[in-house]
């Protein structure tokens, strides 16, 4: 929670922090990248017992507990309903239980322990990840903004690349049309000759790497040989 600060006082040049972080600081920074990982979300959830499933159901009023007070003000104004935030620094999920609040604004992961204590998610306030975020004053600086701005290329390459492999076939050469359709890679595949391959050429792409097994089906559907896959260090597209 503190790295939005550092950052926004010049402290520091750059930083990684949740994004609900950034937001719950509310401080000038700029976000450059999201890198991905860290994935949760900032959620309303109430007891079960409480029998609420919407935040339609909230009466006039209604307490909301959470370390997240900025964000929680601002989720229920934009919902047009009136609340009472109560800001907690831990132990969030036991102030419906002990009637501190009505319901809570909390991080959920994978939700088992919301489940553990007896709650249920009734509204998403913020989906979250891991962002880079550099000092405003940076960036306007000729002399320091390549250097910001070549650090956040250089990490989305890595983010890019980490779902991405490279895959290279000899494919017939009279298949042309369906490896277009089955290679679609950034800009469709690359055909290179293969020395002494007049009915073969080799065709190279760049392919999700959920969907690798699915497309070497397809390309040995339709005759290739010699398939290989690769992971990629860095991808800039």
């Amino acid at each position: 929670a503190d790295i939005p600060e550092f950052v926004a006082d010049g402290i520091v040049d750059s930083g990684i922090t949740g994004r609900d972080l950034v937001e719950e600081v509310g401080r000038p920074v700029e976000v450059l990248a999201d890198l991905g990982f860290g994935g949760c979300r900032l959620s309303v959830a109430a007891s079960e017992e409480s029998g609420i499933t919407s935040i339609d159901e909230l009466p006039a009023g209604a307490r909301v507990a959470t370390a997240f007070p900025r964000l929680a003000r601002r989720y229920f104004q934009e919902s047009g309903l009136e609340v009472s935030v109560v800001p907690l620094s831990g132990a969030t999920e036991i102030a419906p239980h002990i009637g501190l609040a009505e319901v809570i604004v909390d991080l959920v992961a994978t939700g088992s322990t919301l489940k553990t204590n007896g709650l249920r998610e009734i509204a998403t306030v913020l989906e979250s990840t891991a962002v880079l975020i550099s000092n405003c004053d940076l960036l306007h600086d000729p002399a320091r903004e390549p250097e910001i701005r070549g650090l956040a290329a250089a990490l989305e390459s890595v983010v890019q690349a980490r779902s991405r492999r490279y895959l290279m076939a000899n494919v017939p050469r009279s298949a042309l049309a369906d490896v277009r359709r089955i290679l679609p890679g950034i800009s469709g595949p690359t055909i290179v000759e293969v020395m002494d391959g007049d009915e073969h050429v080799a065709a190279h792409a760049v392919v999700d790497a959920v969907e690798i097994y699915r497309v070497i089906g397809e390309l040995k559907a339709i005759g290739a040989e010699g398939v290989l896959v690769t992971k990629i260090e860095r991808l800039m597209p």
